[in-house]
């Protein structure tokens, strides 16, 4: 099957990270539908997506922290294109702040997008990525492996997440889905609220991480790079 008949489901992909995924797939002749919270946001970075190939991309309205609303996203590629090869987990949230001033909602928030909405995300998507023997990406970082001084709860989420991955990648190879888990460092996003810059050129960028997941897919199923580590080459001056 060619890539050209393939589809790919990215969370938070209006934006950062998943925008720049969803603009290499596309490249890749491979159709992406792309979530947010916002169908304003899913719709226009859409419209943008199909600058590049007109009817590859598709903006869907989603929450990941809902299983009933990942379940209507991955149907909603179903109904669109009749099939789902490829998840990316990229949705995520940070709060960054000492335990005395950390908020419990700030917790919460935390928790439910980057772990609790990665697992509604491959439970909603399992049964149609075993049709098509797909890959399950989760897109976690190096705070999963890393803790540091003010990130209690996005360390807590990102560890969980390279755990939670790396224990999914045993359960579902038996029915075919490979999965990977992809940590990047620092990347010029707008993670945290932060306006990526000329100053972020020594960044890891949004595209780079799509490039990753372009060479993933391509490899022979018999080959599987489980956890992946990614940094920038130099760090900043």
């Amino acid at each position: 099957m060619s890539e050209s008949s393939k589809t790919a489901l990215i969370t938070g992909g209006s934006k950062g990270i998943g925008f720049g995924i969803a603009q290499v797939l596309i490249k890749e002749g491979i159709r992406v539908a792309i979530t947010s919270r916002s169908k304003e946001n899913a719709d226009q970075a859409a419209a943008e997506l199909n600058k590049i190939s007109e009817g590859f991309a598709i903006g869907i309205e989603s929450d990941v922290r809902s299983y009933e609303s990942q379940q209507k996203a991955v149907q909603t590629v179903l109904d669109q294109w009749g099939q789902l090869d490829y998840f990316i987990a990229n949705a995520g949230v940070g709060h960054f702040a000492p335990i005395e001033e950390l908020t419990p909602e700030q917790w919460q928030e935390t928790i439910d997008i980057n772990l609790t909405g990665v697992f509604f995300s491959a439970k909603a998507s399992l049964a149609a990525l075993t049709s098509t023997k797909g890959y399950f990406i989760s897109i976690a970082s190096l705070a999963g492996t890393n803790f540091f001084e003010n990130g209690a709860a996005y360390n807590a989420s990102k560890f969980g997440l390279v755990g939670f991955s790396q224990a999914m990648m045993l359960d579902v190879r038996k029915a075919g889905i490979r999965v990977t888990t992809i940590m990047p460092g620092s990347v010029a996003s707008e993670f945290n609220n932060h306006q990526p810059s000329e100053k972020d050129a020594w960044k890891i960028q949004p595209e780079d991480i799509g490039q990753i997941i372009s060479d993933l897919i391509k490899l022979p199923a018999r080959t599987l790079p489980s956890k992946i580590e990614v940094r920038p080459s130099m760090p900043s001056k």
